[in-house]
């Protein structure tokens, strides 16, 4: 006998107000209807920021110039990995799951984000990854005890000056969307779940 797949229980998207989507402006609502096409759900950050159109504007536009680029340093893959270590580090659920999902398909992996969210430490990295994410997360944690010799233990590892800004802005930028999604509660979809695991249906 085949038991049933529990399902979680619904959630709240966020403890705030969530606007319609058709109130949306028509940039904005072009794009949650690209992002929602391409996935097959949108994900609950967006819906959560909709009810401030100026200010998810320029989280998504800053979210893209940051993540959806490849440089001698850090690839695309890399990008998600330090998102997954530093959200690890700051308890952020949300943005583990979501993240930890889009590093599995850019990775092609389906074990590394796990190990990076549980311990970085010990999850199969290069020594640079190793480095950058030692960096990464003391700057999440401990911002102050980030020192210069730190970021010339990164330049010895072949980032380029672009490479440790966007390293020290992605950091910069997913505390604060760590500290929003706790603010706002915001849950993971569940399809993130099994997002780079199993075969897309």
């Amino acid at each position: 006998m085949t038991l049933p797949t529990p399902q979680p229980a619904p959630q709240p998207v966020s403890r705030f107000p969530l606007a319609d989507r058709a109130d949306l402006p028509d940039d904005l609502r072009e794009r949650y209807d690209a992002v929602e096409a391409k996935s097959g759900f949108l994900p609950n950050v967006f819906a959560a920021l909709a009810h401030r159109p100026e200010e998810a504007r320029a989280f998504f536009a800053h979210h893209d110039a940051l993540m959806d680029k490849d440089t001698p340093g850090l690839s695309q893959a890399e990008r998600e990995v330090v998102v997954v270590a530093t959200s690890a580090a700051n308890d952020c659920l949300y943005c583990v799951v979501a993240h930890g999902a889009v590093a599995r398909i850019r990775a092609r992996d389906p074990y590394l984000a796990d190990q990076v969210a549980v311990d970085w430490r010990k999850a199969p990295l290069q020594p640079r990854m190793h480095a950058v994410l030692e960096v990464a997360v003391r700057l999440a944690t401990d911002p102050a005890a980030v020192v210069p010799a730190d970021l010339d233990t990164l330049r010895g590892h072949g980032l380029t000056e672009d490479d440790l800004w966007d390293l020290g802005a992605i950091v910069s930028f997913f505390a604060m969307s760590n500290r929003l999604a706790h603010w706002a509660a915001i849950p993971p979809n569940p399809e993130f779940f099994l997002m780079g695991r199993v075969p897309r249906g």
